[in-house]
């Protein structure tokens, strides 16, 4: 929502034209990129932003379109300000649209502050590195690719995979350890179908967790401005949490998709030259400008984690897109649709999925200290059991020993039960790596060369019946 206590600084009738939800008209001197707009056209006024300037035009993106624009009877009021989001800690509770209005049907939010939407970059000497895990219940996430604060983790799905699903259960379940951290949940999504944004309207409003989560919804038919603008009004209310209430935030936005396909649509009406498969060339600095928010700051307790969801295009990886966004995150969780042909949710691919800061994160007073050991040994004897698979494929499994049978049995256990889980399942750190050493129990001990003897000692299933 724009801040409309702003003085009109500069005017003008002189537009050259209108061309889908872009206005041109003649640049002023002082004007500036991003600089918000009013559009007087005598019964109503809409509001838009400064997109491009040059010597002679300036290109302005209108928020609604530009039918009922006339040219050279047109006010153009230049406000001197980028888009700001009012802000309040009673936005906890509340869904608004892609600008900050609210769509719950309740009353506008009281003000604490109006905070510019693109934010201030985090000086670099200042950031911690993140070492705290966030625990979103979800077992393949918590045990194999460790949620850190101030982290930047995507997750890359594809068309008809339930990464909406996947979405709605970390922000019921995700929290921080310790009894006097306040974590809150910052949700937005991008240009979704009506049947998604119902889909996530009843979900946040039945779940228990609504009143530490701020959500905010625009549809595909929304303007392109709305969806370009949502994920920063999103990330805007988040920081005010992190950085004014020493909150920590996990802020999860889907479908990044959306947002770089309406990149792409303000890039072809700009006419500028496009880069890969028609996406602007700077996608890469646009994107960052949004992950780069993530992290942690000296002198401030709390923290801001983003986690983007994109839908790759035929599944593609080195589609633009999930390309870049690799990039500049820290790892990427990867949804599999062989996965999730087998009736496994979530879906997850173990050997394409990857936390880079997961090590910092776990460990003896964080998760816990057998964290290591049981991750390491999980992947090796998963990783076995899947060649021993594609080797049954040739030579059937009557030539099997009986450790390749111990294996196998091992990856289908470790899918059935370890992977998959109820989507309103919720697991502890502690319940997830017990489940853990249930399932290597299948396996000999000689086989645990991952893990120490003393670890196998206090933590495996036979000695643990024994005490």
């Amino acid at each position: 929502m724009v801040n409309t206590a702003a003085m009109y600084v500069k005017e003008t009738t002189s537009t050259y034209g209108a061309r889908g939800a872009l206005l041109f008209v003649k640049s002023l001197p002082g004007v500036r990129y991003n600089e918000i707009v009013e559009i007087d056209l005598g019964t109503e006024t809409r509001v838009g932003q400064v997109i491009d300037v040059s010597k002679d035009v300036t290109v302005i993106q209108v928020f609604g379109g530009t039918s009922a624009i006339a040219q050279g009877k047109t006010v153009v009021r230049f406000r001197g300000e980028t888009l700001k989001l009012p802000v309040s800690i009673d936005m906890l509770g509340r869904i608004f649209d892609g600008l900050g209005r609210p769509i719950d049907g309740g009353p506008p939010i009281t003000p604490e502050d109006y905070l510019d939407i693109h934010g201030n970059p985090l000086n670099p000497a200042v950031r911690i590195p993140p070492s705290e895990p966030i625990e979103t219940g979800i077992s393949v996430i918590d045990a194999l690719l460790t949620l850190v604060r101030g982290q930047k983790l995507p997750i890359f799905s594809g068309s008809g995979l339930p990464h909406n699903r996947v979405a709605m259960q970390i922000v019921r379940q995700a929290a921080v350890r310790g009894t006097e951290e306040k974590f809150a949940v910052v949700f937005g999504a991008i240009g979704v179908t009506h049947e998604e944004a119902m889909y996530f309207l009843n979900e946040l409003r039945r779940m228990g967790a609504l009143d530490r989560t701020i959500a905010f919804i625009t549809t595909a038919s929304a303007p392109t401005v709305e969806k370009l603008a949502l994920p920063r009004v999103a990330l805007t209310a988040a920081e005010f949490l992190a950085w004014k209430y020493d909150m920590h935030v996990l802020t999860i936005l889907t479908d990044m998709t959306n947002y770089c396909e309406a990149l792409r649509e303000l890039s072809a009406a700009r006419e500028e030259v496009p880069g890969r498969r028609g996406y602007p060339g700077y996608m890469y600095t646009d994107l960052a400008t949004i992950y780069e928010r993530a992290g942690r700051v000296e002198g401030k307790k709390g923290s801001m984690t983003i986690m983007p969801i994109l839908t790759m295009p035929d599944d593609d990886i080195t589609h633009p897109i999930p390309d870049l966004t690799g990039y500049i995150t820290e790892g990427q969780i990867v949804l599999s649709r062989e996965l999730w042909r087998k009736g496994i949710y979530p879906p997850v691919d173990v050997f394409l999925s990857l936390s880079r800061l997961m090590k910092e994160g776990i460990g003896p007073g964080k998760t816990r200290e057998d964290h290591r050991e049981v991750f390491s040994q999980l992947i090796a004897a998963y990783a076995e059991g899947q060649h021993i698979r594609e080797l049954t494929m040739i030579v059937g499994t009557e030539s099997l020993s009986e450790r390749d049978r111990k294996y196998l049995e091992f990856a289908d256990v470790f899918e059935r039960r370890f992977i998959n889980q109820g989507e309103y399942e919720r697991r502890t750190f502690e319940e997830t790596l017990d489940l853990a050493w249930e399932i290597l129990s299948i396996l000999p001990e000689e086989e645990l060369r991952q893990i120490r003897d003393e670890t196998i000692k206090k933590y495996h299933p036979k000695y643990r019946k024994r005490t």
